[in-house]
């Protein structure tokens, strides 16, 4: 297998591992930040911590082979990505605790002022672990300022720029809307009730921002669309895109929840795609000068041939394990949220 198609194909399967971990603990960051809204009673709130109960740290095992795999098959511009985010990086897995620690820790004491605590909590760690995801989607795709060392020399600042604050809103956004669809398919009775006003008042914020985030990305960021002008079989992944977010009013309306959940996925698999395509062959790009940006192609970023063959056949072997746990996880909790002597 030549190396230029091994770099290709683990560009994709990191796309692939992307997908995953946004759509599977997206629903997770999802109920998180809805939870101060629609939940009022502890009875409430304890079942929709434990919707996502026994899956969210399964899920989050995407987001740790994503980055295993951009470490190992390209590790320059893991270098490059972790050495300009530090900052980032350090508030983000100390937004990804803080969720973790106040759903094990909010159980523990009946007192209504700990568990309101750790409610906060859960809300806080979840958006802004949502929101950083979504900054850093936008720096990606508006690029960032680099030397010829692939070093970052810009500052938290720069990182803060309004295009990428306006991607980390709309990615909340994006997850609020799909963690409620998640949380209507996991409840029933009054509260499942309560949930469905909730998921038409998301969809309806997240066009507004899917229409001003498209504009503002035309408009300032142009580059982002290039791929799309030199290979014009891609515009069939932001017709989809299109299609899957029409759909999920119409399955909300005819109160297919299963339907819309599946149309949520099928629009976020549908921008990471789309992020793919406005950054190849780019894994990350130089604001200041192309030259300087670190791509997938042979002679940049990627590791040897050899490493990246061996990667893919330890991907080959392992990845339909993982795919067979997961499908099994989710099978063995499928159905309505039921407490009991052990739920959160």
């Amino acid at each position: 297998m030549s190396y230029e198609l091994l770099c290709m194909i683990w560009f994709v399967l990191l796309g692939v591992l992307l997908t995953g971990y946004a759509i599977l603990d997206g629903f997770d960051l999802g109920v998180g930040i809805l939870h101060p809204f629609i939940p009022k009673s502890d009875r409430e709130r304890r079942i929709a911590m434990n919707s996502i109960g026994p899956l969210w740290d399964g899920n989050e095992v995407w987001l740790i082979t994503f980055g295993g795999a951009l470490f190992a098959a390209f590790p320059e511009a893991y270098a490059t990505v972790f050495s300009g985010f530090y900052t980032a990086f350090y508030l983000l897995l100390f937004a990804l605790i803080l969720r973790a620690v106040s759903m094990e820790f909010r159980s523990k004491l009946q007192q209504p002022a700990w568990r309101r605590f750790w409610d906060f909590a859960f809300f806080g760690g979840s958006s802004v672990a949502a929101l950083l995801f979504g900054v850093a989607v936008g720096n990606c795709v508006r690029g960032l300022p680099l030397n010829e060392q692939g070093d970052f020399t810009g500052t938290l600042i720069d990182q803060l720029n309004p295009y990428a604050l306006l991607v980390g809103v709309f990615v909340v956004v994006l997850l609020a809307m799909h963690g409620s669809i998640f949380l209507y398919l996991k409840t029933e009775g009054a509260m499942q009730e309560k949930i469905k006003p909730w998921m038409w008042r998301t969809f309806g914020t997240f066009m507004v921002l899917y229409m001003f985030t498209t504009i503002f990305t035309l408009v300032a960021m142009p580059h982002a669309i290039e791929n799309l002008r030199d290979y014009p079989w891609l515009w069939l992944v932001p017709v989809l895109n299109v299609l899957a977010i029409a759909n999920i009013p119409r399955a909300i309306y005819l109160e297919r929840p299963g339907y819309a959940f599946l149309s949520s996925c099928a629009t976020i698999a549908a921008l990471v795609a789309l992020l793919g395509a406005a950054l190849y062959p780019n894994l990350v790009t130089a604001s200041n000068d192309p030259a300087l940006s670190l791509t997938m192609l042979p002679g940049s970023a990627p590791s040897s041939q050899k490493t990246l063959g061996i990667m893919l056949v330890i991907a080959i072997i392992g990845m339909p394990f993982v795919l067979a746990y997961t499908g099994v996880i989710y099978w063995t909790f499928r159905g309505k949220v039921e407490l009991g002597d052990h739920s959160y």
